[in-house]
Formats: structure tokens, C-alpha cells, sequence
């Protein structure tokens, strides 16, 4: 894009942050909002809607609806049969979409426009069950009947690369935005420092300003994190920053991908920061890093190593989610635990009241209701089925024997999914036959269909 673009998207923007109902009426009113879009994320985390006149919104805000489709499709957003949702033999028809009146915000990236997430519910006003965010709520809720709150800090990769004609090439021969490890580097291209200045401006401006942005250790990697705060609003931010970073990248002829694996050797990361409180306090805080885990933290560690093995098509819900899982990749390998160990699944990290556990399973590509759903729903079996707790491990956690390995491949995952009682247990059937139904399409799109590798192994030696 030109300067002129570019120094646009660098201006503070002078309408920010969350609204209140009446805030958005005020600003409707004054005519600083003029669109309000209403989403609803989906499947995959991302978000889906309609841009609507924003006086004409809110007078007719009770009745929106949309196609239950969009909670049962596959990346392509193809119509999929064998969804119990819906489908031909439904007609495709509508869901209500109730907007949430806590979720409105101002997109300083799209002037005159305010966002605002929103819940399915059937004609009766029940919640869709299988919508991503009521599944997030479901886990909160019975962690708050066992006296808990949950808070999470997410910390998401992706990797920008140089705006192509990528589409025609079939995503080959992609550039990264920078040409080597810039893992913590301060002195960055100026392509990425401007990126960072334009992206933390329209994320303060969003409302939803991060902790911290970083360059990683792949060639055009990028880390961003947000401080702790209550897990729903948690996940909510994260699937509008992807939003967000999409059109910042796209204002500098950039373009980003959360994909888990992008290239051979390169992996990103949603890693999910979570402690339990009670009453207002932390109940995993310890006084030294010397202490033994709090017996809290123990049940949720027992937990999340037995249960997230039979969870992992929630947080790894693609064939090439399962290519960043590879040895020294700072992905884990094994369900361990370890102090401090990112060679772990489960990491202990923290000091005193800020002790916590990192969740390191979910790939960037991960939905993060669905993500945190099930660390919360692995926890809650912690806690209540009080599963054994496995020894943490020391050292080298890559060349872990004993411990259960992470599944090869997505349809071992679904192995372990489909019909799991722990999945059952904390789900319900229709939620886990949704999403093995979804996992199942997404391991046939893949089956049948001829590689680069396989030409490049096999073209002249077969």
C-alpha cells in the first residue's frame, strides 16, 4: 500500500475501546457509529456476520438471525452433510442471534464501526449447544458450582508473510516478512516495527490492549500476549485480534497465517496461561519455587495429563495441526508436566500469587473457546474423577518414554475422542458427535489428494 495508507493506519485513532449499550445508542446517535457488525464465532474461532445500518440495528436487535450453517461447515465454509445441526434435510434454516451487551467495541481499523459478539439460540431462546462460546461458558459454569473462577492470559504465534499473488501460486514460494531469527530481537525491520506500532495502536483502541508483542523464532514469527483476566472476555479478544491483525497486516501488503504448521519446521503456538481463583484468591499461589504444587494444582495437573489426550481434536482440529508436534520444536511430544520445562505439555511457571500453569497442546490454528473449554473440562475431571497424578518430569521431556504420546496424527486423535467417556462426560454426546463429525470431514478432505512431497519423492522414481 502507498504512504498515504500507511500513515493513515499510524494515526491514534480517536474513537476507542469497549461500549456500553447505551454508549453505542450515544454514539449512533451522534453519528460517530454507523455500522454495527454482529458476529458470531464460529467452528474454527473465526468470525461470522453481517454488517448492519447501526440505527437500524438497534431497533430491530431482538429478531437478527442467521443460517445455522455457519456452525456446520468446514474451513472452505463447504455445507457438509451429516451435521445434526442442520442441513438439506433441515432446509439450512435460521438461528436467532442474541448480541452479547458486553462484547460492543469500537474497530478504530474500520472507521465508524462498532463490533459486537453475539450467542445462537433455537426459536425458544435455548443456546445452540454446540456454538464454540456456550461451550466455553458450560466449563466456566461448573467450575463456578465447585467454588472456582478461572483466569487466562493467551499468548498466540502467527507468521507474516510478504502480500504475493499467493492464492494462484498455491501458497508456494511464499516471503517472510523478515529474512532471519529475530527470536527477542529489538532491532527489527522497519516493515514489522511499523506493523507492531499499527497493530498495538488498533488494539488499545479496540479495547483489548496486549502485554506484550515480540518477534520469534521462525523467519517472520510473531508472539503477542494479554495479562490475565476471566477466560471468556480472554477468548473473545483473541478472536477479534485475529480479525484485526488480518486487516493491519493487509494495509502494508502483508499477510498473516495462524496456521499450526505454515512450513516444514516452523510451528505456532496458542498457549493458554490459566489459574484457578476462590473467594478472590489464586488457589495455585506458593512461596517459593521450591514448594511442592498446592494440592489444587495437582487434581488440575492430574487432570489436564489425563485428560486432554481424549480432548485433542478441540485443540488441534486439523490434519496439519498435529506437524508442529515434533521433537525440539518447543511443541510438546508427551502429555508431561514439568517446573518451568517448555519441553512439557503442562508447564508450572510463575512466582507467589502469579504461580500458574502453561498449557502448551494448542496449535495457533486452535479455536481458544474450544482450547480453554477443554483444559477447563480436563481440570474439572481433575478435581472430581481425581485421576492419578504421574511423577513431573525433569530434563529432556523430548525423550520421554514412559509418558503418553501427543497422537500422530488427527485421526488417532478422533480415536481417542469419539466416544471417549471423559469427552462424553464433560460435553455431552451432541457436542462430541459435532466435533468428530467436523474432524472426520476434515480427514477426508485430505485423503485422496496428491502432495508436492509425493511428486517430489515419486515423480521420477516410481
Amino acid at each position: 500500500m502507498g504512504a498515504h495508507t500507511n500513515q493513515q493506519t499510524s494515526q491514534a485513532p480517536q474513537l476507542t475501546g469497549l461500549l456500553s449499550l447505551e454508549g453505542l445508542r450515544d454514539a449512533v446517535r451522534r453519528g460517530e457509529i454507523t455500522t454495527v457488525m454482529l458476529s458470531v464465532p464460529d467452528m474454527m474461532g473465526r468470525l461470522k456476520g453481517k454488517d448492519f445500518e447501526a440505527s437500524v440495528f438497534l431497533e430491530e436487535m431482538p429478531t437478527a438471525e442467521a443460517c445455522a450453517y455457519i456452525l456446520a461447515t468446514d474451513v472452505n465454509m463447504t455445507p457438509l452433510p451429516g451435521f445434526e445441526l442442520t442441513g438439506w434435510e433441515h432446509g439450512y434454516g435460521d438461528f436467532a442471534v442474541i448480541p452479547d451487551p458486553d462484547t460492543i467495541r469500537r474497530l478504530p481499523y474500520l472507521p465508524g464501526t462498532a463490533l459486537i459478539l453475539a450467542d445462537p439460540a433455537d426459536r425458544e431462546g435455548t443456546p445452540i449447544e454446540v456454538a464454540p462460546r456456550h461451550i466455553l461458558r458450560t466449563q466456566l459454569d461448573r467450575l463456578a458450582d465447585l467454588g472456582f473462577d478461572v483466569k487466562v492470559g493467551l499468548e498466540t504465534e502467527f507468521v507474516l508473510y510478504k502480500e504475493l499473488a499467493h492464492s494462484a501460486s498455491g501458497y508456494r514460494d511464499l516471503q517472510p516478512a523478515a529474512f532471519h531469527n529475530l527470536d527477542y530481537a529489538l532491532d527489527r525491520p522497519l516493515l514489522l516495527t511499523d506493523f507492531f506500532q499499527d497493530l498495538k495502536l488498533m488494539l488499545r483502541g479496540a479495547g483489548m490492549p496486549v502485554e506484550s508483542v515480540k518477534t520469534e523464532g521462525a523467519k517472520g514469527q510473531v508472539e503477542v500476549t494479554w495479562r490475565y483476566g476471566p477466560a471468556l472476555p480472554a477468548c473473545d479478544a483473541l478472536a477479534v485480534f485475529k480479525h484485526t491483525v488480518r486487516h493491519v497486516a493487509a494495509r502494508r501488503d502483508l499477510i498473516p497465517t495462524f496456521m499450526a504448521a505454515p512450513e516444514t519446521g516452523v510451528g505456532s503456538g496458542m498457549h493458554i496461561h490459566l489459574s484457578l481463583w476462590k473467594d478472590g484468591d489464586p488457589v495455585f499461589a506458593t512461596t517459593s519455587h521450591r514448594d511442592l504444587p498446592p494440592q489444587t494444582m495437582e487434581r488440575a495437573i492430574a487432570g489436564l495429563i489425563s485428560g486432554m489426550p481424549h480432548l485433542t481434536p478441540l485443540y488441534a482440529p486439523t490434519p496439519n495441526s498435529y506437524k508442529r508436534y515434533a521433537p525440539y520444536s518447543f511443541a510438546p511430544t508427551h502429555f508431561t508436566w514439568g517446573i518451568d520445562n517448555r519441553g512439557c505439555a503442562i508447564r508450572i511457571t510463575g512466582h507467589g500469587k502469579g504461580t500458574h500453569l502453561e498449557i502448551r497442546l494448542p496449535g495457533a490454528d486452535a479455536n481458544p473457546y474450544l482450547a480453554v473449554a477443554a483444559s477447563c473440562a480436563a481440570i474439572i475431571h481433575g478435581l472430581t474423577d481425581t485421576p492419578e497424578l504421574r511423577p513431573f518430569f525433569m530434563g529432556n521431556a523430548y525423550r520421554a518414554v514412559d509418558e503418553i504420546p501427543v497422537p500422530s496424527d488427527l485421526a488417532a486423535a478422533l480415536g481417542d475422542f469419539d466416544g471417549s467417556p471423559i469427552a462424553e462426560k464433560a460435553f455431552g454426546e451432541t457436542v462430541v458427535r459435532h466435533f468428530a463429525h467436523a474432524a472426520q470431514m476434515e480427514i477426508d478432505a485430505h485423503l485422496g489428494q496428491v502432495t508436492d512431497v509425493e511428486r517430489e519423492r515419486g515423480f521420477f522414481h516410481a
